[in-house]
C-alpha cells in the first residue's frame, strides 16, 4: 500500500463489507438502514474514504456490531490473509496502474474469496521458489510484460529525446560527440565526470559506471569503448530530462531497491536509444533492407554499422520501431550469452511482442536448441570476430516459422564471454509480403525446437539431452488412450 492511511481505509472497508455480507444485505439495504448514500458506502468499502466518528456509530448500530469491530485493524481469521497481501511488495512496489489495474477493484475481487485468492498467491510463491524465481527475476518479468503491452514503443520518450537534441544542437546519428554529452551533463546538470580504474578495486573490473548522487559524481570505467561510454552518458541525461529520481547507481545492474528503480532504468535507457539512433533513419534504412531480394550477411552488418558499433543497441532499437512503424507485429528479441570455458548457453535478455513467441528463457536448466542460429554462431565464433547470419527456423511441433537474424560477438567487457543478439519475425501472410529476401537461396530453413528436453526432432545431430519432457507427455497420452479403450470394452460388454 502507499501509506499507513491507505491500509487503515482498506481494512475498514473490508470489515464493513464483511459485516454487511453476514446479514445478506446489499449496499442499497445498508444505505436505507443508515441513511447514508449507496455511492458513499461503496467508496468506503473500496478503501477510498474513511467515515467520521458519528457515521461509524451509525454503521455499527445498523449492523449490530461494536464500534471496535469496525475500526480495529486487527483482522479475524477469515480476513487474516489480507494482512500479508495488503502490506506485501505486490502492492508496495508494482504500479498496477501501468497495466490498467485499479487497486480498489483488485481488492474487491480478493475480498470476495480471501482464502482462495491467498491459496492462489501462495501457489505462485511456491512455484517461484521451486524454479528459483527470485524477486529480481519476478520484477524483470513484470517489466517485460509492461514493454510488450505497449509494443516496446513509447512515443512520449521519443518526442522528448528529439526535443532535447534540437534544443542542444545535437544531430541524432552515429557520430554524436561524446564530448558534447559530457558538456551537457557537467554544465547543465552539474555533474562531475571522471575516468576510473575499477580493476584495482578487485571484483569491480566488470563495472561500467558508478554514480554517487550526493556528489553528482559519475565514475566511468577506463576500459569503456567509445560507444559504451556514449550510451552511459546519454542514459544519465535521460534520468535528468525525464526527472527520474529513484534509480540504480551502477551499470551494469548490481542491485535494486524497488520495481520503480527497474522501470526508471528502462525509461532512461529507452531515452538513450532514441537520442543515439534516429527513429526516422532506422525506419527508412530498415525498410530498404527488407526490400532486398537476396539475404547477404554483409548487408545487414553494414546496416548496423551505419547506426552504431554496438549490435546490441541496434537489435534492441529495431524492436522499438518494427511493430509501431513498419507493421511487423509478431517478433522476439533475445540476447544469449556463452561464458568462457563452458558450453552452457543462457538467455540474458528477452522480449516478445504481440504474444509469447516460440523461443523463450527457461528457468529449469534445460538445454536450448543448438539448431538456433544464435546458438550455432556462439559455438563458431572466434576471438575478436563478429559473425552475422540468418535462417528460417521452423518449429515443427507448433507448425510455425520465423525469420531469425543473429549477430554474435566476443563481449569485450566480460572476461571472454560471447554474446549473440537475435531478432525473430513470425512468418505469416503479412510479414512475407514485407520481406523480399524471404525466398533467397542463401536463406536455409531449419527444423528447430525450444529445448532438447521438449523437442521431437528425431536423430538430431546436436542434441544435448534426451526429450524427457516430451516422452512424459507421450507416456501420459498413451495411458489415457489405454484407459479409454478399457472403458469402451466394458461399456460394450466385450
Amino acid at each position: 500500500m502507499n501509506s499507513e492511511s491507505d491500509f487503515i481505509k482498506t481494512v475498514f472497508g473490508l470489515k464493513l463489507k464483511q459485516q454487511r455480507q453476514k446479514k445478506n444485505w446489499s449496499l442499497q439495504d445498508l444505505a436505507v438502514k443508515t441513511g447514508l448514500s449507496k455511492s458513499y458506502l461503496n467508496e468506503i468499502e473500496n478503501g477510498k474514504k474513511y467515515p467520521k466518528h458519528d457515521k461509524i456509530i451509525q454503521l455499527s448500530e445498523a449492523l449490530s456490531c461494536t464500534f471496535d469491530d469496525l475500526v480495529s485493524t486487527k483482522l479475524d481469521k477469515s480476513l487474516a490473509p489480507f494482512n500479508e497481501i495488503l502490506q506485501s511488495d505486490f502492492f508496495k512496489d508494482i504500479p498496477l496502474d501501468l497495466f490498467g489495474i485499479n487497486k480498489n477493484n483488485l481488492i474487491s475481487i480478493i475480498s470476495d474469496a480471501p482464502k482462495k485468492v491467498t491459496a492462489f498467491i501462495n501457489a505462485l510463491i511456491e512455484i517461484s521458489q521451486n524454479y528459483n524465481l527470485g524477486k529480481e527475476r519476478f520484477y524483470f518479468a513484470v517489466l517485460r510484460s509492461f514493454q510488450e503491452l505497449y509494443d516496446n514503443y513509447f512515443p512520449e520518450i521519443e518526442e522528448k529525446a528529439v526535443l532535447f537534441a534540437r534544443e542542444n544542437q545535437l544531430e541524432i546519428n552515429k557520430n554524436i560527440r561524446t564530448e558534447a554529452l559530457e558538456s551537457i551533463l557537467t554544465e547543465r546538470f552539474g555533474y562531475v565526470i571522471r575516468s576510473e580504474d575499477f580493476e584495482k578495486y578487485g571484483a569491480l573490473d566488470n563495472l561500467r559506471s558508478l554514480f554517487i548522487p550526493e556528489k553528482k559524481l559519475l565514475l566511468l570505467n577506463q576500459k569503456l569503448e567509445k560507444d559504451q561510454k556514449t550510451f552511459i552518458l546519454a542514459k544519465e541525461i535521460g534520468f535528468n530530462v525525464l526527472e527520474l529520481k529513484n534509480r540504480p547507481n551502477t551499470y551494469s545492474w548490481l542491485d535494486f531497491g524497488s520495481f520503480e528503480e527497474i522501470l526508471n532504468n528502462f525509461y532512461a535507457s529507452y531515452f538513450a536509444g532514441a537520442l543515439l539512433t534516429s527513429k526516422e533513419q532506422i525506419i527508412e534504412k530498415a525498410s530498404e533492407f527488407f526490400l532486398q531480394h537476396q539475404w547477404e550477411p554483409a548487408n545487414f552488418e553494414n546496416l548496423i554499422n551505419s547506426f552504431t558499433n554496438s549490435p546490441e543497441t541496434f537489435y534492441y532499437r529495431l524492436t522499438n520501431v518494427l511493430s509501431s512503424e513498419l507493421g511487423i507485429k509478431d517478433l522476439f528479441y533475445l540476447c544469449l550469452v556463452k561464458k568462457k570455458n563452458t558450453d552452457k548457453i543462457q538467455i540474458l535478455k528477452e522480449l516478445h511482442l504481440n504474444h509469447q513467441q516460440a523461443p523463450h528463457a527457461n528457468a529449469t536448466n534445460e538445454h536450448y536448441c543448438r539448431r538456433w542460429i544464435a546458438v550455432k554462431n556462439l559455438h563458431l565464433l572466434k576471438d575478436n570476430e563478429t559473425l552475422t547470419d540468418a535462417q528460417i527456423s521452423h518449429y515443427k511441433d507448433q507448425g510455425i516459422s520465423y525469420l531469425v537474424i543473429s549477430t554474435s560477438q566476443k563481449n569485450p567487457f566480460s572476461d571472454g564471454s560471447n554474446r549473440s543478439y537475435c531478432l525473430g519475425i513470425l512468418l505469416n501472410s503479412q510479414t512475407i509480403k514485407k520481406i523480399n529476401f524471404i525466398k533467397s537461396p542463401s536463406l536455409k530453413t531449419i527444423n528447430v525446437g525450444v529445448t532438447c528436453e521438449s523437442c521431437s526432432i528425431a536423430d538430431c545431430e546436436v542434441r544435448q539431452a534426451p526429450p524427457v519432457r516430451l516422452e512424459k507427455e507421450h507416456f501420459n497420452l498413451n495411458m489415457k488412450n489405454s484407459i479409454e479403450r478399457i472403458r469402451k470394452e466394458i461399456e460394450t460388454g466385450q
